[in-house]
């Protein structure tokens, strides 16, 4: 069942129509791709997620199921493939040289490889993107623009957060193995959960010190192997905030966030920090990849649910952000930087009452190294931070929405520190919190995270995780963060 040229944000579209194509045979809908190096920071070791999709018709005319050219099974390498054994083949896809999913060399998923839906289940892709391994232009953190009913333009991201006018080393705690055999790491898995008792270490093991790309597809071979699900039987076997680690782990980044966001507006009252953590420290691809799973999970639009759970100012900066519309050229204007720090000091300073769209438009629309210089500017005008002035002239989550979008923007590490010491200090931890931190940057800038932390704190994130964590649960973040 299809809804062809269906776009969720398009008006006159279907209404409750799913945003995606049914694959058949009870296939679970497959994902759009992200290059490499497009989720959070560029760095040497990427994140690595889908692009905003593609929609074809049904069935497709190219790239269907059985595809005529590097779908699944895929007509130039086969499964398994003819050489190269399992699971690559000698063009480095998996398990298939024309495109199959996941691929050890190259993006995630491949132009032609399927995208693991939340249950476990795999189905084929047939939404074409950039090919696998391919490097993406500029800063490698190319874009390549869908085709089809979301359009079909190309541009490529110049900076992130944080890395404008000089980018900072990024360096993750979490690598990808080298050597690297799924089937390997599923019979290791296997055994850990088989028979009496679990063995806990082995299971940490094997998925600390994987990345998520690689954890997917051990995913596929335990599947293929034992055909069972991992994830279910993970969750079998394991309990509390270590099961709640492992599964974060093994969840696909897209609906990982989809999933946070979710859960931070549904039910009585709003978890601010959440969204502000997210929305506000991302770039325009990657929010426009989360807002692309959370439609797909939920049958609703992210911006839909933020209009609907949020208010006043906090709730426009959102859909500001939402929106992903930032300039990312990361050219800046020393004309254009003054004018808009005087703005500010007169949307603020200088007047009676705020005029937050003045901060609204400054903040959430241009790109990083504009805003580094306007901040310079600031303060050159002002003699105190742009920090001082948010203030001053605001309250609540505008403050701290505006806040962040300031404290990412000069130094993410030392941004994503707080946090992490804000889900830890007083009576409790906020272990969802920290394990969402975690998780995620542990693949980005974790060694940075945790420099930053100890200057700030006086301690070590080990020591602070030993102090108020346990068990299995504390041995697994410690893997994460290099310090097993």
């Amino acid at each position: 069942m299809s809804y062809p040229g269906y776009n969720p944000y398009q008006q006159g579209s279907a209404p409750g129509a799913p945003p995606y194509t049914q694959q058949p045979h009870g296939g679970a809908p497959s994902y759009p791709q992200i290059n490499p190096n497009s989720f959070g920071y560029p760095s040497n070791i990427p994140m690595q997620m889908p692009q905003p999709m593609q929609m074809p018709t049904y069935p497709p005319t190219t790239g269907g199921y059985p595809p005529s050219g590097g779908g699944y099974p895929p007509s130039g390498g086969g499964y398994p493939p003819s050489s190269g054994g399992y699971p690559q083949s000698s063009g480095g896809g998996f398990p298939t040289s024309g495109g199959g999913y996941p691929s050890s060399g190259g993006g995630y998923p491949p132009s032609g490889g399927g995208y693991p839906s939340s249950g476990g289940g795999y189905a084929p892709n047939t939404y074409p993107g950039t090919a696998p391994g391919a490097p993406p232009s500029g800063h490698g953190h190319g874009y390549q623009g869908p085709q089809g009913p979301y359009g079909g333009v190309s541009y490529t991201h110049q900076s992130t957060v944080g890395h404008a006018p000089n980018k900072p080393k990024r360096t993750p705690t979490v690598v990808p193995a080298n050597p690297f055999n799924p089937n390997d790491d599923a019979q290791v898995l296997r055994k850990a959960m088989k028979g009496f008792g679990t063995d806990e270490k082995a299971i940490i093991n094997v998925l600390a010190r994987r990345t998520n790309q690689q954890r997917l597809q051990i995913a596929i071979a335990f599947k293929t192997l034992f055909g069972k699900d991992l994830i279910k039987d993970l969750k079998s076997e394991l309990t509390g905030n270590f099961e709640n680690l492992v599964v974060a782990m093994m969840t696909p980044l897209p609906e990982f966030y989809a999933k946070e966001l979710h859960d931070a507006m549904s039910g009585i009252g709003t978890e601010e920090d959440v969204l502000i953590e997210v929305l506000c420290t991302m770039s325009n691809q990657e929010i426009m990849v989360i807002r692309e799973a959370y439609h797909k999970l939920y049958y609703r639009s992210l911006e839909s649910d933020l209009k609907g759970d949020t208010g006043g100012t906090f709730k426009r900066l959102m859909v500001s952000l939402c929106n992903a519309c930032r300039d990312e050229s990361n050219v800046a204007d020393p004309q254009r930087a003054l004018q808009d720090a005087q703005a500010l000091l007169r949307a603020g300073e200088l007047r009676l009452g705020t005029d937050e769209s003045t901060f609204n438009m400054v903040l959430c629309q241009r790109n990083y190294a504009q805003l580094q210089m306007v901040f310079q500017e600031y303060q050159r005008l002002t003699g105190h931070d742009i920090e001082k002035a948010i203030k001053n002239e605001f309250s609540g989550d505008s403050e701290d929405a505006l806040l962040a979008i300031v404290r990412s923007i000069k130094n993410q590490a030392a941004f994503f520190a707080k946090m992490l010491n804000k889900s830890m200090k007083g009576l409790g931890t906020n272990d969802r919190q920290l394990i969402r931190l975690v998780v995620t940057r542990a693949e980005i800038d974790m060694q940075e995270v945790k420099r930053e932390y100890q200057a700030k704190y006086g301690e070590s994130l080990a020591e602070a995780i030993k102090g108020d964590c346990s068990g299995d649960y504390k041995k697994c973040l410690l893997a994460l963060i290099g310090e097993s």
